[in-house]
């Protein structure tokens, strides 16, 4: 039977200040894939890695990681795991080769300076092998502490916030590692404030709000069901008002009567397109350009967890 990466049943974690942090989260992350966790700050994203990590005891139900129970198989289920932090937490005064060889250990793994020179060349730091960390940039801390979380060959990559701080040059470049990482069969869990990371990368999106895991769905599917698009029809002359007979097609007229603006979902598709057009062009108005926008991830997770951003 090929099990998950990850299978979450009904956990809760509840604080002693009596908030309640993850709220019956079920959830199932298969092998090899991306999965983007996104939510609102405090939302309950940290606290979940944080939980099947073992860094933070759960309330109440259970979780596996590749098969292994996270409390009563913890240590076999913690060795599967590597984990990206958000916080750059790295001894300024090591050097990159010491502390990922130092992390490797940590984890009872046996000597391998072959595997520890392919992490560092995958992440573009083997120039920078013999560089202690404080003399590095933070692009190039966040990418330490991920070659730290590879070093001892783990099954399932824990990415919280993994660009934070990086500009977009190292972001892309950090892209191209975890896609890389997938292509090996890593499977890489991130969350991420950079709504465009999970567009372009994740199979799936996860959306966590005050705890609960409100949809799940693949990044396409989700796109298609929620997101929106609008076709804007400049005209060649301004309209005083939407004329009559297009009334069915639930058109706006911008304030200066210059466009014509259609909003429709992906389910209509172009039927709806080509129908509205053939109706325009029956009703006599002359076009002078037409323009498309289409939802981006962003404007659907706004739209699901409306002002909690």
């Amino acid at each position: 039977m090929n099990l998950p990466a990850i299978d979450i049943q009904g956990l809760e974690k509840t604080f002693d200040n009596g908030l309640r942090a993850l709220d019956a989260v079920d959830l199932s992350i298969g092998r090899g894939e991306i999965f983007a966790l996104l939510g609102p700050n405090g939302a309950g994203k940290t606290t979940l890695i944080k939980v099947i990590c073992g860094l933070t005891e759960a309330s109440a139900g259970d979780a596996w990681v590749a098969g292994h129970h996270f409390r009563r198989e913890f240590r076999q289920a913690r060795m599967r795991i590597g984990l990206v932090p958000q916080e750059l937490t790295t001894d300024a005064f090591e050097t990159v080769w010491a502390t990922t060889r130092f992390s490797r250990g940590l984890f009872g793994r046996r000597r391998d300076p072959a595997h520890l020179e392919k992490v560092l060349k995958d992440l573009s730091l083997w120039d920078k092998r013999n560089s202690m960390l404080m003399t590095l940039s933070g692009g190039m801390k966040r990418r330490v502490m991920i070659a730290k979380a590879l070093a001892h060959e783990p099954d399932i990559l824990f990415l919280d916030e993994p660009t934070a701080g990086v500009d977009v040059e190292l972001r892309r470049g950090m892209w191209q590692v975890i896609n890389r990482l997938r292509e090996q069969g890593v499977t890489i869990v991130l969350t991420t404030h950079y709504l465009e990371e999970a567009e372009q990368m994740a199979d799936r999106v996860g959306v966590i709000n005050n705890g609960q895991i409100m949809r799940v769905e693949s990044t396409e599917s989700l796109m298609q069901s929620l997101g929106q698009k609008r076709l804007t029809l400049e005209l060649a002359a301004p309209l005083d008002a939407v004329p009559d007979t297009l009334e069915g097609y639930n058109l706006t007229l911008t304030d200066d009567g210059c466009a014509l603006n259609y909003h429709y979902n992906h389910c209509e598709g172009a039927e709806a397109v080509q129908g509205l057009l053939r109706a325009v062009d029956s009703a006599g108005i002359r076009l002078h350009d037409v323009d498309t926008h289409e939802s981006s991830l962003e404007e659907i997770f706004v739209s699901m967890v409306g002002g909690s951003t």
